[in-house]
Order: structure tokens, then C-alpha cells, then sequence
């Protein structure tokens, strides 16, 4: 079901290293996107997909993990992702894309968890660094690099209290807590 998927769609950060991601998977999960909305039915966005260790390396390198885990460097090596897929804005196409990455990434998230992947957003990018590591054209805008594995980690969703802390923490056992705040206290009557 959709919930469960949802439910299941948490922010991985540590994966199966080993664990190989093809690109024919990449392909099909950008397809997913593809079909998805986009505002105007521009389609600005193009992506550049990784399953190779040497160039995940280095969009690895271009990437910040996990800002509330303060004392936490990101995925240690075999942990980390054995796959990327970077968003790109064409601004020959459009200026703006903002929405269409977060339809696009949703849709590319949900189709990994349905295939046993997970994923995780990643906006805390070098952007000069990764546009050269890359070579991506100047027409391109990074928007987004989404790393994508078999999760190594577990993570669970409690409810917040209203006046609470929703920054997410791990506990001693490495478990992954995810405070949301309460349906009523979202809904606005």
C-alpha cells in the first residue's frame, strides 16, 4: 500500500556499500519521475546517473550528511551509497524547477523503497565542485543528488509533542528516531 511505503520512505544514510545498484534500476526509477507532474509540463529537469565506485567517490565527496547528527561525518566507507542520482535544472527550458524536484524525488524515493532500496535528499552540495567533478554543461542547475542503496540502517517515526524537538537523533544502537508532529496540530481549523 502507499502508506506503508511512505511510512517505509525514511532519510537513509548508511547502506550496503557492496550491495550493487544497476543502472537499468537508476533508469527505472528516473522513469518514475518522468511520468510524474511537472508544473506547466515543462520537464525541466535531466538527471545524471552513478553506479560506478570510482565517480561515486567523488560525488561523495561534494556531499554534507545528516546536519542535526552534529558529531557525524556521514557513511564511513562501506556504508556509503553504491548509487546517485543527480538532478538537474535546464534553464534553457526553465529558471525555475523547484517544485518539480521535490514531485520527481518523491516519486523516485517511493519506487526504491518498493524495490527493498532506500534513499536520501541530499541539498548540502558543493556545487562548483560537483559541476566539475561532473562536467555538467553551465545550461544545468544542481538541484538536488538523491543517494540511493540497500539501507543499513533501521529508522522508526514517533509522534512529537507540540511544543517538542523534531530534530531527528540516533540511539545507542545506531536506530534512526523520526519525531512528526501530530496530525491535529498540523491541521488548521
Amino acid at each position: 500500500m502507499l502508506r506503508d511505503l511512505i511510512i517505509k520512505n525514511r532519510s537513509c544514510r548508511r547502506f550496503y556499500q557492496d550491495y550493487a545498484v544497476d543502472e537499468d534500476t537508476l533508469r527505472s526509477l528516473v522513469d518514475l519521475a518522468r511520468n510524474s507532474a511537472s508544473a506547466a509540463n515543462l520537464q525541466p529537469l535531466k538527471y545524471m546517473l552513478s553506479c560506478d565506485p570510482i565517480k561515486n567517490k567523488d560525488i561523495f565527496s561534494c556531499l554534507g550528511w545528516a546536519a542535526y547528527l552534529e558529531d557525524w561525518k556521514g557513511p564511513v566507507e562501506g556504508e556509503r551509497p553504491p548509487a546517485y542520482i543527480v538532478f538537474l535544472g535546464d534553464t534553457t527550458i526553465s529558471p525555475a524547477f523547484g517544485w518539480d524536484t521535490g514531485i520527481a524525488a518523491q516519486s523516485i524515493l517511493l519506487g526504491a523503497r518498493e524495490k527493498g532500496l532506500a534513499g536520501c535528499m541530499i541539498g548540502a552540495i558543493k556545487r562548483k565542485r560537483l559541476t566539475e567533478v561532473l562536467y555538467i554543461e553551465e545550461r544545468f542547475k544542481i538541484a538536488l543528488v538523491i543517494a540511493i542503496g540497500k539501507p543499513k540502517e533501521e529508522a522508526i517515526i514517533e509522534e512529537a509533542e507540540a511544543d517538542s524537538s523534531i530534530r531527528y537523533w540516533r540511539d545507542d544502537d545506531g536506530v534512526h528516531h523520526v519525531p512528526k508532529r501530530k496530525l491535529g496540530d498540523i491541521i488548521i481549523s
